[in-house]
């Protein structure tokens, strides 16, 4: 593979926003795109999917996948971000009981409908979210689909309750603090977070190589394409026709040869489509 392309997991530490962590890999890539497939807030660490070079055309594919986060939830108080990093607004002396909280907590699980952190970073009517909420203007957040898969009491003392949860994409910790603690008739914030697991990544994939994360997903077969076809597969021409061979059709993505070498990635569906050369 060109040095233009490759993957790489890091672990963000607490306390740097996302993008100021990629700034080592933007020194060292001096000159090539280099993108993440999901921010942690400030506030969190854990582990993060890096694209440097072409390989950020990848991003909708790793952007995709569910995580796994610990945190920590504090009952009894609320802030403006629902983190620690926010102002309180809202205050209770009400703190639940471990048998309340592993009642109420397989409710949590499946699909559902989440209403976002009004200080996130998504758009409304074009600005973000957190940019009109710091005006003091009304913003009205959406519900949006998500699924919680897994929701894990780690422990519980003195009203903190320390968490394991795997979730699809799209789902924010922080708004899950805040409705645990609603459907327990107090409030809470996220207090702690980190982010043990992207997709089929852990934190011990870390410093694994490129085609050892690209065939961790098991997304890919092994495509043969016509060699003949080089300059449309390059300008992105959808040439399923061209197709000599492929390992798994049933696979979304691929890896294409051309004359037995590597030579970049496809995606399948009706017609084929070149995402980028190695």
């Amino acid at each position: 593979m060109g040095s233009d392309f490759s993957l790489l997991l890091m672990d963000k530490k607490e306390g740097v926003t996302s993008f100021s962590s990629l700034y080592p890999v933007k020194k060292e890539h001096k000159g090539e795109k280099v993108g993440h497939a999901g921010t942690l807030d400030k506030f969190a660490s854990g582990l993060m999917v890096v694209f440097i070079g072409t390989a950020t055309r990848l991003n909708p594919v790793f952007s995709s996948f569910g995580k796994k986060y610990r945190g920590r939830f504090k009952f009894g108080t609320e802030t403006d971000t629902l983190d620690p990093e926010g102002n309180t607004v809202r205050e209770s002396s009400y703190i639940p009981t471990l048998n309340e909280i592993k009642e109420i907590l397989p409710t949590f699980i499946g699909k559902q409908l989440q209403t976002p952190p009004l200080y996130s970073a998504l758009h409304v009517d074009g600005k973000r979210a957190y940019q009109m909420a710091r005006k003091g203007l009304d913003v009205e957040m959406q519900p949006r689909e998500i699924e919680i898969s897994s929701l894990d009491i780690v422990s519980y003392e003195g009203g903190i309750l320390e968490f394991e949860s795997k979730v699809s994409k799209g789902t924010y910790i922080r708004s899950l603090a805040r409705d645990i603690a609603y459907r327990l008739n107090t409030c809470g914030h996220l207090v702690a977070l980190r982010r043990l697991e992207v997709g089929p990544f852990t934190l011990e994939d870390i410093g694994k190589d490129t085609m050892f994360l690209l065939e961790k997903t098991n997304l890919f077969s092994t495509v043969e394409m016509d060699a003949r076809q080089k300059k449309n597969i390059d300008n992105g021409a959808q040439l399923s026709s061209h197709i000599i061979s492929d390992t798994d059709s049933n696979k979304p993505y691929c890896f294409v040869f051309i004359d037995n070498k590597p030579y970049g990635i496809g995606e399948k569906g009706d017609k084929f489509k070149f995402l980028t050369r190695f």
